[in-house]
């Protein structure tokens, strides 16, 4: 079987893995270039390519001639996109003979669109997974394929669930290749309409609302912790980054206390919100980064005063 891969990301790597595992022919694949403005914490597509002596394109307009008709001459049995970041257009999802498929990091319907894996954490979702689905116009609400669920601890940041995800995906295709090695493609019908859609997070929305509950901070925390931007507040107009954190219950002190005020809690230092505490396990203010108790260091001329 051929198989043509628009990839990017750790995913792409996992997934073309999987592709050659079992036997597929790879004659082209499409990967995007990389952008100087982010923080490139996983591994090059392109690279692995190069490695793997797979001729890899890095095309800007992917929709546009000459690429619609080299994917077209190459005849594929199967398109897959994995994690790759463009939306492809009828003209390139119609060449396969057999299907278009994309893998998209939750259960689908739920979390359909962009950085899901950061959108779970925020909501504060117990279970994630990957989904592989037949590629519609409409983006990820085609046909489900196959799905492997993946459990979210309390104490997962997006790297390390990202972590989780690569590996339910290589166990998902693993079960899955063989089948349409046979040209057998499983459908099910994916219930957009019983799911949800979530769009792509910009750094702005790291803006820390103070009278949200703490456990809904922490969740904004650990979905925007590094290598995202982060978390942010302002102490006296000046940016704060919290990198880690946890979620308190209040203490007799600081129940009266309005939302963003600063306290000490023993050794920490602790924001009050909605509900409840938020302790500063690591930021980052004035140049300097703080850990544990070198935070209450940081910030000892700012305590009982109030964050923005």
């Amino acid at each position: 079987m051929r198989a043509i891969v628009f990839g990017y990301h750790n995913m792409g790597i996992t997934g073309l893995s999987a592709l050659l595992r079992h036997g597929f022919e790879i004659p082209m694949v499409f990967s995007h270039e990389d952008d100087p403005g982010e923080n490139r914490w996983f591994g090059s597509v392109p690279d692995f390519c190069r490695e793997n002596g797979i001729p890899v394109h890095l095309a800007g307009k992917v929709n546009e001639s000459p690429w619609p008709e080299m994917v077209r001459e190459a005849k594929p049995d199967y398109l897959f996109s994995f994690y790759y970041r463009s939306m492809l257009k009828e003209e390139i999802l119609s060449a396969p003979r057999l299907a278009a498929l994309n893998l998209h990091g939750s259960l689908l319907p739920k979390f359909r669109g962009r950085a899901p894996v950061n959108w779970v954490l925020v909501k504060g979702e117990a279970e994630t997974g990957v989904t592989l689905h037949v590629m519609e116009i409409k983006p990820d609400a085609g046909d489900i394929v196959g799905q492997a669920a993946v459990p979210i601890a309390f104490e997962d940041t997006a790297v390390t669930l990202f972590g989780k995800m690569e590996k339910a995906a290589g166990e998902l295709l693993d079960d899955l290749l063989p089948t349409l090695l046979r040209g057998e493609i499983p459908r099910r019908k994916n219930e957009v309409e019983n799911g949800s859609y979530f769009g792509g997070r910009k750094p702005e929305d790291g803006r820390i609302d103070w009278s949200a509950p703490a456990v809904e901070i922490y969740n904004l925390v650990r979905a925007v912790t590094r290598p995202y931007p982060g978390a942010f507040a302002t102490v006296e107009g000046t940016p704060m980054l919290v990198w880690r954190a946890m979620p308190m219950p209040p203490d007799d002190g600081t129940r009266a206390l309005p939302p963003a005020t600063l306290v000490r809690v023993g050794e920490a230092v602790a924001v009050v919100t909605g509900v409840g505490l938020l302790r500063l396990d690591e930021i980052e203010w004035n140049g300097k980064i703080a850990t544990g108790a070198a935070v209450a260091v940081l910030l000892a001329q700012k305590i009982d005063g109030r964050l923005s």
